[in-house]
């Protein structure tokens, strides 16, 4: 006989369990069965798995908040700490008395956590939107998906949305098919996760037939690791972030509204199947395992559910996690712009590389992602540059590309490896032999691998948009008037369906900055805002992330430095409210211009390389707790 929301509520009532069903739901109305597809298949009971040495496991990472955190557990050295982030950023953050020295030595243990929510950590949300597998047996898929895309945000500071699709599809199965988490974690390892506009989610089971840059927008890590004990798992969750969890599906579970969920004993509340979610919490005064479930917001606590520690087998089966994700360019696409990128190589996975031009040449440095901060040469290439160039990252098998304007006024196209080594090709000489300024270069969402736009200053005091599909170069309209300088302002924003809107600010001849952004709608660019003054330098643009609650939205602010009178300005434009442009810090020194700007990995810092007057290139930073000065890197 159907389950009945009237039936499960007098189940409920009469066992006294600690949870409740929908109150807005008819006693008559059948409760609807969803999809599970949890396999046990290769899961190992917690008595079977190595328990982890944390103290060896984890190290400083890049988000200041945990390694905090970490230190507290007394599993990283204060040392450690300090050598990678300014103790005036930790005190900002509220963590000063912990680094203080003191004899008291910490114990095992000390300070566990008696509840963590990843939705609500620090004053922050850290876990991506709620999805459905619609009816199909792909929680397996559901759940990895989760799992990487937390942790790319809980290490790298960046919201991604991955494709459920390309991992069910990837690994060859169908709608009905069960699955189990050692395949997720082989197909991690071995092929990354892509994005949706590679291979989207569907559960009419397509063929497999990704874009063929897919290599170029995956998102790659380890194998996942797996955390035996119950306090192990917590250690994990408390330390590093989520997990992955099997349990028992029975049939009450479907009803589950909200409260801490205990199966009912009832006779009639059979075993329906089993099933895997995300762990992003827990809770022990509920003594409660807090889960990210992928039935659609419509279940649950809005797509969430208690469930009480040991219940349902959760805890049966070892869970898994996995650390050390390595982001794609088409995640970061947006957080960078002129002559410097964070990329995915080095140890760390987020070296910071540099572009400059040495007389007519360009030269490429580069700096790992942690201590000792030292800056190197990886070489050299080109011999007709005239102006730094302007850098990207690309869904080309993560290949590094620069156009920058050359000696005879025109582009030139160069792109290198993405790994970091081996030789720069030339891509040619291409567009109007009138180009003046620093071009504005990203690679846009039409078409995959996605085309290539471009925006520079002409003769005229026009603005040229050029841009590249698999066809080659061609020339785009020319607007604006009146314009002394562009730079490496392009992007294209959040702004539109289903092709984001492309964004530039150029400076005017009377020293103040005009935006222009073109409509998706009609394809034609439009003046927005003045705004500054004094201004005789090309500025530099991201969207970031400051704003976004998650991976759907809101809309990233835009954040823009541009020098004047020898310094550095730094403006923001509030993009999900009132879409005000606002002038909030001055800094910096002997600055001719500035050339890169990028939202990094740590913490969310802005990264900032400026032009001296001495002609050599130095590096600013922005933490929690303001701008500082770096070293000067070299000559540009």
């Amino acid at each position: 006989m159907a389950l009945t929301f009237g039936k499960l509520r007098e189940v409920i009532t009469r066992q006294g369990l600690t949870w409740q069903t929908g109150i807005d739901r008819r006693d008559d109305e059948v409760i609807q069965f969803r999809g599970l597809g949890g396999d046990p298949k290769g899961l190992s009971k917690p008595e079977a798995v190595s328990p982890i040495n944390f103290h060896k496991v984890l190290d400083v990472g890049t988000n200041p908040l945990l390694a905090l955190r970490r230190l507290e557990r007394g599993f990283i050295s204060r040392e450690a700490i300090e050598k990678q982030f300014r103790k005036q950023e930790l005190f900002r953050l509220g963590f000063g008395e912990i680094l203080e020295p003191t004899d008291r030595a910490i114990p095992p243990g000390a300070g566990a956590a008696t509840s963590v929510d990843w939705r609500n950590r620090w004053g922050a949300n850290w876990i991506t939107s709620i999805r459905d597998q619609n009816g199909c047996n792909a929680c397996w898929a559901f759940a990895g998906v989760a799992l990487v895309e937390a942790m790319v945000r809980i290490e790298d500071a960046i919201w991604t949305r991955l494709s459920e699709g390309d991992v069910h599809r990837g690994i060859g199965a169908q709608c009905a098919d069960y699955g189990n988490i050692g395949n997720v974690s082989n197909f991690f390892v071995n092929n990354g996760f892509a994005d949706p506009g590679c291979f989207p989610w569907t559960t009419n089971n397509p063929p497999y037939t990704p874009t063929q840059d897919r290599n170029g927008r995956t998102v790659r890590g380890p194998a996942f690791q797996w955390t035996g004990t119950v306090q192990q798992a917590k250690d994990w969750i408390d330390t590093v972030g989520p997990l992955i969890t099997w349990l028992e599906v029975w049939n009450d579970f479907f009803g589950y509204s909200t409260g801490v969920y205990r199966r009912s004993t009832d006779p009639s509340n059979t075993q329906a199947g089993s099933h895997f979610m995300l762990v992003i919490g827990y809770s022990d005064a509920l003594q409660a395992w807090l889960c990210k479930n992928s039935w659609g917001q419509g279940w649950g606590m809005n797509g969430y559910c208690w469930i009480a520690y040991g219940d349902s087998g959760i805890d049966s089966y070892a869970k898994a996690g996995v650390r050390n994700v390595n982001s794609d360019p088409w995640s970061k696409r947006r957080l960078h712009n002129g002559n410097l990128y964070e990329s995915g190589n080095g140890s760390l996975n987020r070296n910071l590389e540099v572009m400059g031009a040495n007389g007519s040449r360009i030269l490429h440095r580069w700096r790992e992602g942690g201590p000792p901060w030292t800056w190197g040469t990886a070489g050299s290439f080109a011999t007709d540059a005239a102006i730094c160039p302007t850098l990207t990252g690309t869904t080309f098998n993560r290949n590094m590309e620069v156009i920058y304007l050359t000696t005879s006024k025109r582009l030139h196209h160069w792109w290198g490896p993405g790994g970091g080594t081996g030789p720069w090709n030339d891509g040619g000489v291409f567009g109007p032999n009138d180009c003046l300024g620093v071009p504005g270069f990203i690679q846009g969402d039409y078409n995959a691998p996605g085309n290539f736009e471009i925006v520079v200053l002409v003769s005229g005091g026009q603005l040229q948009h050029l841009w590249r599909d698999g066809a080659g170069w061609h020339l785009g309209p020319r607007f604006g008037n009146n314009l002394a300088y562009s730079g490496a302002t392009l992007v294209q924003s959040t702004f539109g369906s289903p092709h984001g809107s492309l964004e530039l600010v150029a400076v005017s001849n009377n020293r103040t900055m005009q935006h222009f952004w073109r409509n998706e709608m009609n394809m034609i660019w439009n003046a927005g805002a003045i705004f500054g003054s004094g201004i005789t330098s090309p500025p530099v643009i991201i969207q970031g992330q400051y704003g976004i609650y998650d991976e759907t939205g809101p809309h990233g602010n835009f954040e823009l430095c541009v020098a004047a009178g020898e310094r550095v300005q730094h403006w923001w434009r509030w993009n999900s409210g009132d879409k005000q442009w606002r002038h909030s810090a001055t800094f910096g020194h002997d600055v001719l211009a500035v050339a890169g700007l990028c939202e990094s990995q740590w913490g969310m810092n802005l990264e900032v390389i400026v032009l001296r007057t001495d002609n050599q290139l130095q590096h600013y930073w922005r933490d929690r707790s303001g701008w500082y000065e770096g070293p000067i890197i070299g000559q540009a």
